[in-house]
């Protein structure tokens, strides 16, 4: 948990000139939107999961909250969220590499399309995305857990 907080806090730092908001793609018990809602304080965050089992008090309100198949969610949320996302974190890995492989099959093109010109991606699994460069791991990021990916500009 050190490791993400401290890789998540060196994200923050790099889209700080980056316009867009926040996509969390799982909430799980909710540490981790907290943890994005301390350190990006001014920046809206959108969080998309298929059931809702975190404390109250780690759940985002109803307008920031996606609840369905993310499949689904994320590929009809422009609507909703209205702008290309500065961040997109995706912590949806299931430790499978078959079923993570094809997660990433689908995942990929749609956080494609739903991050800006220069916003990054954080991802629990690997991604294969056209347009976007892999970023170097700081030691922050446990070596095989975490892919950090920029969108060319």
């Amino acid at each position: 948990m050190t490791a993400q907080k401290l890789f998540l806090e060196r994200v923050a730092e790099m889209i700080a000139d980056v316009d867009g908001p926040v996509l969390e793609l799982g909430l799980g018990n909710g540490r981790t939107f907290d943890h994005l809602r301390e350190i990006l304080p001014g920046r809206e965050i959108f969080v998309f999961d298929r059931a809702v089992t975190a404390h109250p008090a780690s759940i985002p309100d109803g307008d920031h909250m996606i609840i369905g198949e993310i499949r689904d969610t994320l590929a009809y949320c422009g609507p909703r969220v209205k702008r290309p996302a500065a961040l997109v974190h995706c912590d949806l890995g299931t430790g499978d590499p078959t079923a993570d492989l094809a997660k990433a099959a689908w995942l990929a093109p749609q956080i494609s399309e739903r991050t800006a010109p220069g916003g990054y991606v954080a991802s629990g699994i690997a991604l294969d995305m056209p347009g976007f460069e892999e970023m170097p791991r700081s030691a922050d990021a446990e070596l095989g857990r975490y892919w950090l990916y920029r969108k060319a500009a």
